[in-house]
């Protein structure tokens, strides 16, 4: 899968970057990283035009089933009307004609639950990568994100603080003169 690995080289650039001494920063190229980071939103519509294509598969495999379906029940009637001559082929017809409906209906309810079944697994297959990238790339770079700014928020306050401690000294020395 073409994002996964647009994100495993992003990973790659931050883990290989230079790094600030003491603050957990590191220098990234950012034309390279909003190279990939279009690169990736290139790469996202085909994961949508995937998970379409399911969908459209899914509705064709319907369609085919119900067809099935008709055929498998226009045959039995044709069957059952063939049978009608007289009152024991009358009810020996009738009986065959409603086995073989039931399996007619048994047959379209086994194929609509086997592509039900189908299109759940490759839905649910699709859902946990979807999942693991958000937890696997998203959660962990929005929390570095947030860890980088409340670091530089920190050091900002502690520098003010010393420079109004600065200020206050330097008040305090020229009031005492």
């Amino acid at each position: 899968m073409k994002v996964l690995e647009l994100l495993d080289e992003l990973k790659d650039i931050i883990d290989t970057s230079a790094g600030f001494p003491l603050t957990g920063k590191v220098l990234i190229d950012a034309e390279e990283v909003l190279e990939l980071v279009n690169e990736i939103r290139l790469e996202l519509p085909a994961e949508i035009q995937q998970a379409q294509w399911i969908k459209d598969e899914r509705q064709r495999i319907l369609d085919e089933a119900k067809k099935e379906y008709d055929n498998v029940l226009k045959e039995a009637r044709l069957q059952a009307e063939s049978l009608i001559e007289n009152d024991d082929i009358m009810l020996k017809s009738k009986v065959r004609a409603d086995e073989i409906l039931r399996m007619a209906e048994a047959t379209s309810r086994n194929l609509k639950m086997g592509t039900f079944e189908y299109i759940d697994g490759i839905l649910s297959n699709f859902q946990d990568k979807m999942e693991k990238l958000n937890s696997v790339y998203f959660d962990e770079m929005f929390g570095n994100l947030q860890r980088t700014f409340d670091l530089v928020n920190g050091t900002l306050s502690t520098n003010r603080n010393e420079i109004k401690e600065l200020i206050y000294k330097t008040q305090t020395e020229k009031a005492n003169e």
